[in-house]
């Protein structure tokens, strides 16, 4: 076994060498490599344990991290001049190693990005739902975990981890492992979750949700009751689970 870091500026991670999309990695995140078969590695990502398959190439030797993106999205330049060719598109949460800083600009391990819109790992964001307002209208795309696309489950733990809260990567385990489950009837707080079988959604505020959803196929706001009335109606049943982060895990 062996670590690596992924070097594209996002991977899917799947179920089997040739099969669908289970989840997604994004540049800089660092991976163990468990096994090989032909040009895919299977590895098992250090930030939350999620196994799967990738395409070999997409992995480079372990570099530390210094740096995410803080912006929804940004670009790395060749230069530290906007007018120079970019080099490649980054989603919110990506890792970089930063060397330097050239005027508006830091030197990273991808070229040159914007100081404005990278913030050091050491200084986490202080609110998820926050985190997740910043991607609202981001496509809803199964399995995905990037500003270019990304699914329920995806947008709570993308805005976990740049919160510094451990958060595995599906909606199920989601449910079992985040927060407190607070008694039927309990008013809804910014920073709750609600949960439901497959499904997982932020309270925005004590009315709205917040939350990446098939349909409206984008990270979109609802109201709750009508979030959940339609849940309920299309056939996904009930909230399973109304959960509540712990002090300092939540703004």
């Amino acid at each position: 076994m062996s670590r690596a870091r992924i070097i594209r500026p996002v991977v899917d991670l799947r179920a089997a060498p040739e099969g669908a999309r289970a989840r997604q990695l994004l540049l800089g995140d660092p991976v163990e490599v468990l096994a090989r078969q032909g040009d895919c590695c299977q590895v098992r990502a250090e930030k939350d344990g999620y196994t799967g398959w990738l395409e070999g190439a997409a992995l480079g030797a372990p570099l530390e991290a210094s740096h995410y993106v803080s912006a929804p999205a940004t670009h790395a330049y060749r230069a530290a001049d906007f007018k120079s060719p970019d080099l490649l598109s980054l989603s919110l949460g990506s890792r970089l190693a930063v060397t330097g800083r050239e005027g508006r600009f830091v030197m990273t391990d991808q070229g040159f990005v914007p100081l404005a819109h990278v913030t050091e790992l050491t200084t986490p964001a202080p609110d998820p739902v926050a985190v997740a307002e910043a991607l609202l209208g981001t496509p809803y795309l199964w399995g995905g975990n990037s500003r270019f696309g990304i699914d329920c489950s995806g947008l709570v733990q993308l805005s976990c981890h740049l919160c510094g809260i451990d958060c595995p990567g599906d909606s199920g385990p989601q449910e079992a492992m985040l927060g407190a489950r607070l008694p039927e009837g309990t008013g809804y707080a910014r920073g709750d979750l609600l949960f439901w079988k497959g499904h997982v959604a932020w309270v925005r505020d004590p009315l709205t949700l917040l939350h990446a959803n098939v349909h409206a196929m984008a990270v979109a706001l609802e109201p709750i009751h009508s979030a959940i009335a339609r849940i309920a109606e299309q056939g996904d049943g009930p909230v399973t689970a109304h959960k509540r982060l712990g002090k300092g895990q939540a703004g």
